[in-house]
């Protein structure tokens, strides 16, 4: 009975931190990041050097992560509170070394539906590599129609699933053998550029987007670039290790038995420091509340 009870309590305060932790990626760190991307979004097109373009997308790539992932901690912190067990939603994607990597880390729910449910129905890849190129077009042109009924949500099906047929085909093999910052570089160059389709509904500001991306604007540093790079420099760094298993590895003060008293502690300035910023907040959207 003894151990039932410590078992119970053990999986509230886990529910409790894990809730915590989804709070404080929303509030303060996609409310944060996505201030940035409004403001990038708001500038004329003589304002926006290429990077401010590039740091715009990056800003919105971090806010779209935390934002839906940091809903996704809330609700298993929420489950477990109750005794629920939820599946993971995601794990770490921008630490990926493929676009098809990044498809097994990303909201993986709906990877897997779409898995079971459409592309193994279909003949999945047991059908030779023509039926499995088409198989993969249906799924990413369904996958952007379940995000939205707009070009830019089939654009970016389409882009995903083109780029998922060549890694299928040929290049795995190659990034298989590159060398890992090189794997990097080339999953977050496609995913930037995915994430302005999906970020624009209307096709005509993606493809002006884009165009600044490289370099329509004639102008590639600005001080509009450095003003965001002065002012929020901090918010980038910390977006870019908490995206990363860094914070959870090699920055958790609490590994120690020590420090371990004062986890809850520290929980309990993290829910107050968020409560704070959501009642003095004027931008707190929920860009995946269509979804």
């Amino acid at each position: 009975m003894l151990n039932h009870r410590k078992e119970n309590t053990a999986q509230f305060s886990s529910g409790v931190i894990r809730f915590t932790v989804g709070l404080c990626k929303k509030v303060l760190l996609a409310n944060s990041a996505g201030t940035v991307w409004k403001y990038v979004t708001s500038l004329s097109t003589a304002q926006t050097s290429v990077m401010t373009a590039w740091l715009g997308i990056l800003f919105y790539a971090f806010q779209i992560y935390f934002d839906f992932s940091g809903y996704s901690d809330m609700a298993i912190g929420l489950g477990r509170m109750f005794g629920f067990e939820f599946l993971e939603n995601f794990n770490y994607p921008y630490i990926s070394k493929s676009i098809t990597d990044f498809w097994r880390r990303w909201h993986m729910s709906l990877s897997y539906w779409f898995r079971d449910y459409v592309y193994i129905p279909l003949g999945g890849n047991r059908s030779g590599i023509k039926r499995q190129i088409i198989n993969i077009l249906i799924v990413w042109l369904l996958t952007g129609f379940w995000h939205g009924a707009s070009w830019n949500f089939v654009l970016w099906g389409l882009l995903y699933g083109i780029v998922l047929i060549i890694e299928k085909v040929f290049l795995l093999k190659y990034l298989e053998k590159a060398p890992a910052w090189i794997c990097h570089f080339y999953t977050m160059f496609i995913v930037l550029l995915a994430w302005v389709l999906f970020a624009f509904t209307d096709l005509t500001q993606a493809l002006q987007y884009l165009s600044m991306l490289f370099g329509s604007t004639g102008i590639f540093l600005n001080q509009t670039a450095l003003f965001i790079l002065r002012d929020h420099a901090a918010l980038l760094i910390i977006c870019i290790i908490a995206s990363t298993p860094i914070a959870k590895t090699k920055l958790n003060i609490f590994k120690t038995t020590n420090l371990k008293y004062l986890q809850p502690v520290m929980v309990a300035c993290l829910l107050l420091l968020c409560t704070a910023f959501i009642v003095d907040a004027t931008y707190n959207p929920f860009l995946y509340f269509r979804f």
